[in-house]
């Protein structure tokens, strides 16, 4: 019987008995719906275009401020969107608001909102704004991002195919460690030290992957260069490489030493007790690439000051999904719950500061 998580979004199972069921009217232009791993749906359009959608959750987190928690609303879709090898244009966001926000903070905010998709050339085309009583998240409503692009050139996580290598950008447990540096700073910096301290705090605006995104796809699309783009959310960069793997129905053979952890991330991540590699990570991009092509593409986003490096390959799916570690393998398994989550309740249910 599929059930609810501690925390974070559902799981595989939960999606599979419960929503995936009941997806309303079957219509022959929705070529890409709702699937475990897939970031964004696709609508076939007229003359050769398609829409590209992504939704997430909002955020509102007192602990870090409210230029940032603009900067996680705004981001977070916006690497959703980026996977497809196009930018978002279009933007709808419906804010459920605590009663305990100010007029004037709210309007902080909301033009931080604006200013980063400005700059990102995203327009803001409707939602709904309100207060709600009780409502004491971090989480503040959600949203959505809109782009169109030719059907043909559009990417998702379900690309991958045998054979084809697998890089990752960045490192791991950007956010994590970021968020849980700027919301209890006495703390890392008594623990961690306070040069890792500014290290972590440093990498909150590094939670994009759009340029990574975007970079990449200029040495080609589909069998010509990158063949599917998965951000690093929930469960870190091992669990995006499960979840693409399992929406492209293939097996992975991950090289687990080759996946790059900064110094800060792992002593952050330490200290609270959590695995960098599958903590959530937004800022760092999972793709895969024709065999041919991937050398290239690492080149093409290290000549552009992008960190990349290939990590391990796909494989028939009847292979499964492995873990090598230096003379040895194991099943990769996707945490459940983002590890992330449990660490930072506790931390300020303990009142660490």
């Amino acid at each position: 019987m599929a059930s609810f998580p501690e925390a974070g979004k559902v799981d595989d199972e939960f999606f599979k008995t419960l929503i995936y069921p009941g997806l309303g009217a079957n219509r022959q232009e929705v070529k890409v719906g709702p699937e475990y791993g897939v970031d964004v749906s696709v609508v076939k359009l007229p003359n050769g275009l398609a829409m590209a959608m992504t939704s997430d959750p909002l955020s509102l987190i007192p602990t870090l401020g409210l230029r940032e928690s603009a900067w996680l609303s705004v981001q977070l879709m916006a690497n959703d969107m980026a996977t497809t090898g196009f930018s978002a244009r279009y933007a709808q966001f419906v804010l459920n608001l605590p009663p305990w926000l100010k007029v004037r903070d709210f309007e902080i905010y909301w033009q931080h909102i604006h200013t980063f998709c400005e700059a990102s050339g995203i327009a803001i085309t409707g939602g709904h704004t309100g207060q709600i009583e009780g409502q004491q998240s971090t989480i503040a409503g959600g949203g959505t991002m809109i782009t169109v692009a030719p059907f043909d050139e559009i990417l998702t996580s379900k690309g991958a195919n045998p054979g084809d290598v697998l890089i990752v950008t960045k490192e791991s447990a950007i956010i994590s460690s970021s968020i849980l540096a700027l919301s209890f700073p006495k703390t890392v910096k008594d623990t961690c030290g306070a040069e890792v301290y500014q290290a972590a705090c440093d990498l909150f605006y590094e939670t994009t992957s759009v340029e990574e995104s975007l970079a990449a796809v200029e040495i080609g699309r589909h069998r010509q260069g990158v063949t599917a783009m998965h951000d690093v959310t929930e469960g870190g960069v091992l669990g995006a490489i499960h979840e693409l793997s399992s929406a492209s129905a293939c097996g992975v053979e991950v090289e687990v030493e080759k996946i790059p952890v900064g110094h800060a991330q792992q002593q952050v991540c330490g200290y609270f007790g959590i695995d960098p590699l599958f903590s959530v990570g937004a800022g760092a991009l999972i793709m895969t690439a024709h065999p041919g092509k991937a050398a290239s593409i690492v080149t093409h986003l290290q000549t552009k000051g992008m960190k990349a490096a290939i990590i391990g390959k796909m494989m028939e799916k009847d292979y499964g999904q492995y873990l090598l570690q230096g003379s040895s393998g194991k099943p990769l398994k996707h945490p459940g719950t983002d590890p992330y989550w449990k660490a930072f309740f506790l931390a300020f249910k303990k009142g660490l500061k």
